[in-house]
């Protein structure tokens, strides 16, 4: 692995996405609820079932995640003041970032299929935190326990219980759920490059900002991360990827929901997303040669 060349793929089928949207217009909404209601549950339920979890293997991970994703926010909060920048708008696209659509993807594929518990670890991280600390930052009156109700975190919960008891699932239930956990990933891609084409430039000053200080921050705490913690190599190599994805679009559907500043989000999120095909490509260089 010593070059950027896992990344060709997914940029390929964002890019075919993107095509296809740029000609058809579809409406994605029902194919983005499917893979959040369905086939992003069934690919977490999958792995975690079929894989029992050490842990104290994964414990370092979990802090350094965590670490990550909170920390990009502290960070930031000079950035906020300086620029007089509403942090309840900036703030949570720079923390949560595309863990679902991208990162699980490109960790697959950078590190193989053995790297999917990593990569799912990540992505749970993110998911929790953005339903729980994001929500009570953006509405301090939200609901947190409402995320229990969220299918990827039920599947989340479900395939965890079922991996520690350590019993194979029936190869009835177990092959169509891997089918439909297959689906997820390349219509995560897809779906992604669909929505590039509502990129709104309105606001393309604070987009600008955003896409250059969601990496870098997420790269600062995970350089802190690895200095602090002992992680092991491709566990580090799988967290400087996390910590260079771009921000999550699910960010733009909550800013719209809570109406708060929705296109100024919408601007940030697709920019973020360009730009890391600059940023990402950049951190495969610096992790892969040693893993």
């Amino acid at each position: 692995m010593d070059n950027p060349q896992y990344y060709c793929p997914l940029v390929l089928i964002v890019m075919l996405g993107l095509l296809y949207g740029r000609k058809h217009r579809p409406d994605i909404s029902a194919a983005n609820r499917m893979n959040m209601d369905i086939f992003c549950p069934a690919l977490i339920f999958s792995v975690l079932a079929n894989n029992h979890l050490e842990f104290t293997h994964y414990s370092q991970l979990f802090i350094a995640a965590i670490w990550v994703v909170l920390g990009s926010g502290l960070l930031l909060l000079p950035l906020v003041k300086l620029y007089r920048l509403n942090a309840r708008t900036f703030l949570p696209p720079m923390m949560f970032n595309n863990a679902g659509n991208l990162g699980l993807p490109l960790i697959i594929l950078a590190f193989g299929e053995s790297a999917m518990p990593i990569a799912v670890i990540l992505f749970m991280v993110e998911m929790v935190l953005h339903f729980s600390v994001g929500l009570y930052f953006i509405d301090p009156k939200a609901k947190i326990h409402t995320s229990l109700r969220i299918p990827v975190i039920v599947a989340a919960i479900l395939g965890l219980l079922w991996g520690g008891l350590t019993l194979p699932l029936p190869q009835l239930l177990a092959t169509p759920i891997d089918m439909l956990g297959q689906i997820s990933v390349p219509l995560m891609l897809f779906t992604l490059g669909v929505r590039l084409i509502d990129v709104n430039l309105k606001d393309w000053k604070v987009g600008l900002i955003g896409a250059i200080a969601c990496p870098l921050s997420g790269l600062v705490c995970a350089a802190m991360a690895i200095w602090l913690l002992p992680l092991p190599p491709t566990q580090q190599a799988c967290l400087i990827l996390f910590a260079a994805l771009p921000p999550a679009v699910l960010n733009f559907i909550i800013a719209e929901q809570y109406q708060l500043e929705p296109q100024r989000v919408a601007s940030i999120v697709m920019l973020g997303n360009i730009a890391s095909l600059l940023f990402i490509p950049l951190a495969l260089v610096w992790v892969l040669p040693s893993s």
